[in-house]
Order: C-alpha cells, then structure tokens, then sequence
C-alpha cells in the first residue's frame, strides 16, 4: 500500500493550464534595494499598472510578511536569510499558480538572492534593483529608521552596521534618486511585459 502524502499532487491542475486560464506567465519580479530606496513604492505603481493591463498581480513586502508568515523571526544574520527563504518558497508556490509576485525585499547579499533565484528558478527570477544611494535614502527615512540605526537602538541595520552587496547582473536596474514614477515604469514594463505576456502557441 503506498501511503505518500503527495499522491493527489497528479491531480492538481499544472502551472501551464493556470497560465492559460489567466493568459499570463507567472513570474517573481524581486525588488531590492536600501530601506528608504523606494522599493514598494514602485512595487506598488507596477502592480496599478499591470492591473490595468489585465494582469493578474500579488505584493509581498516586508509589512504583510513579517506581520504574518515570518512574525517569529528576528533580524540575525540567519533569522534574515531563513526570511528570505520563505519568502521565496511563497512566491513559488504562488508562481505555480500563474500568479505574478511582486516581491520588495531589501534582501542585501548576494547569498539571500542567489538563495531566492535557486528556489524560485532562473527564468522565472526577475530582479529589479532600486539603486538609490544611502545619503538619499538616509535623508529620506520615512520611519525614522536610519535615526534610531545611528543612535545604536535598531542592530544590523542595513547600510549602517549592516552591508548591501549591490547585485552583479539585475534584470533592471533603477535610479531613484530624483523619482519620475511614471518614467520609471514605463522603463520597467517595455522589459518586464515580454517577459509576462500570454503566449497562445504555446497552449498544447
């Protein structure tokens, strides 16, 4: 008698059927960048614009994650990569539903977004890097976060007591140091629309 859990996992529709219901791709666009560098901002415009072009989106950030699914970790070097694990295995999970994940995470190694690109899948990893200096950022500081790093109250703070690697190859990258929001993503969709569009030959 076979008693694997997984047995109905046959029975579920495919990714590909789901893609076809919704006539899109599912992919993970991966925001990253310093806090303050705008991330969810655009995050946010993308996802109002690709509404309006039919596409069918999901947000995760840092706000609706960690008040969730992560609300039992903390911010250590391996509580921040065990946050982006998850997030990533969630974003999977969502891909596989056709679903497009627009993902804004800080995210400041390269071991956190390799991590994220190897459980997500190479052609389905789109990463967008908001790079916007830390003086701007640090000006910025819409949560007075970068004031209580300074003061000593906030450790590993990104930027301040804690590195940003900046990514070597991004999918695209953003500078968002003076914003032009509409500019900015009409840029981003002229790259990221090809790459979520319904392609009707390829329905079996």
């Amino acid at each position: 008698m076979n008693n694997n859990i997984y047995t109905t996992f046959d029975k579920i529709k495919d990714r590909h059927a789901k893609e076809i219901y919704l006539k899109q791709q599912g992919k993970v666009i991966w925001f990253t960048g310093l806090s303050g560098s705008g991330k969810t901002t655009l995050a946010s415009q993308l996802e109002k614009r690709l509404f309006e072009l039919n596409y069918f989106c999901q947000i995760l950030d840092g706000d609706n994650v960690r008040s969730g699914i992560n609300k039992n970790l903390k911010f250590t070097e391996a509580d921040r990569l065990e946050n982006i694990r998850r997030i990533a295995e969630v974003s999977k999970l969502f891909m596989n539903c056709g679903i497009i994940l627009i993902c804004a995470f800080i995210s400041p190694t390269n071991e956190m977004r390799e991590l994220a690109r190897e459980i997500i899948g190479e052609d389905d990893f789109l990463e967008v890097f908001v790079n916007t200096p830390l003086e701007v950022c640090e000006q910025r500081d819409p949560k007075g976060l970068y004031k209580k790093a300074r003061a000593g109250e906030i450790p590993n703070f990104t930027g301040i007591s804690s590195p940003f690697e900046h990514p070597e190859n991004p999918f695209i990258e953003v500078d968002n140091t003076n914003p032009d929001m509409d500019g900015t993503i009409r840029e981003m969709l002229k790259k990221i629309v090809p790459e979520i569009k319904f392609d009707p030959s390829n329905i079996l």
